[in-house]
């Protein structure tokens, strides 16, 4: 059974769902989402003898949200799991992420690999720092329709979700999956019209997305969009602050998954970056695996083929 409890970690109070015994998985959620959308990888992980952990990131569900921008830069969320892995009792651990917490997970891969013992992504590919901060380089290159500016507008999405979250993150989540017919498309917004109004709304969720699963996500959004959208708000911080490691590889054991109807993977210069990887990473588990047909929600689209794909990875090196 999973539990749950609150522990103090680097200066805040992080909620975590646990389960298992053995080596420590810690799995990373990404925006908009919680602990939740790893729940169905609780039972096969722990059944394959491990012990599994997901927090509620800062900024997010019942964990604190701190007010400072600043607070969410991708050294505090780092931090945040290396000291989540020492208050588990450990000293090293097995990092998966997806969304926003893939680029987590590869960077605490990137800054501390040795408290790593392997590292896996799902949908965001590992890093690339690029010649220019990000925010500016997709204001140039969209004019400033790209999601990522609109919400580094303080204040602005957060009052557009906050309006109907259940409403935004059914939307959010129907839009970005395999389910929705379709080209794959860059995730462009009107900055005066909004993200929502242009994202279909569904008549019915998608088999992999029921009712409960978006009561649960609803709920952990109680406290409002504001924490989980300062992690956007720190792209340029985080382009700062990762100077030093500009060209460094990540040498832990390593594994990218990606769903074939993700628009992420699909960003400009993301396939040909994803097809360079297995010459950039030395301890490549694999080639990226495209899953057919997948979306964006890649863990919850397609559970059997994820939890195969990480047992295989953390089978072979525990």
């Amino acid at each position: 059974m999973v539990e749950h409890r609150m522990i103090d970690v680097n200066g805040v109070r992080l909620h975590i769902a646990e389960e298992g015994e053995g080596p420590l998985v810690v799995l990373l959620h990404g925006f908009p989402e919680s602990w939740h959308s790893w729940h169905r990888q609780f039972g096969p992980l722990a059944a394959a003898g491990f012990r599994v952990v997901a927090p509620d990131q800062r900024g997010y569900g019942r964990s604190d949200h701190p007010a400072d921008v600043a607070a969410y830069s991708i050294l505090h969320l780092v931090g945040d799991v290396v000291g989540l892995i020492h208050a588990l009792g450990e000293e090293r651990a097995y990092v998966v992420g997806h969304d926003w917490g893939a680029p987590v997970a590869w960077h605490t891969a990137l800054l501390r690999p040795d408290v790593v013992l392997g590292v896996a992504g799902l949908s965001v590919p590992p890093p690339t720092r690029g010649p220019e901060p990000p925010l500016v380089a997709m204001e140039k290159k969209f004019g400033g329709r790209f999601y990522w500016n609109y919400f580094d507008r303080p204040g602005v999405a957060d009052a557009e979700f906050g309006q109907d979250p259940r409403t935004a993150l059914r939307k959010f989540f129907y839009a970005a999956s395999g389910d929705r017919p379709g080209e794959v498309e860059q995730p462009l917004v009107d900055p005066e019209r909004g993200w929502l109004a242009a994202m279909p709304d569904p008549e019915v969720l998608p088999d992999w997305f029921t009712e409960t699963d978006l009561d649960a996500l609803t709920d952990s959004f109680s406290q409002g969009f504001t924490g989980a959208l300062n992690w956007y708000r720190n792209l340029d911080r985080n382009w700062e602050l990762t100077a030093p490691w500009q060209g460094a590889a990540i040498t832990p054991p390593a594994l990218y998954l990606y769903g074939d109807r993700d628009p992420v993977p699909a960003f400009p210069g993301a396939p040909e970056f994803i097809a360079s990887l297995p010459d950039r990473m030395p301890n490549l588990h694999r080639a990226p695996v495209a899953l057919a047909g997948c979306g964006h929600w890649t863990q919850q689209e397609r559970p059997d083929e994820v939890n195969a794909a990480l047992i295989d990875f953390l089978t072979a090196r525990s």
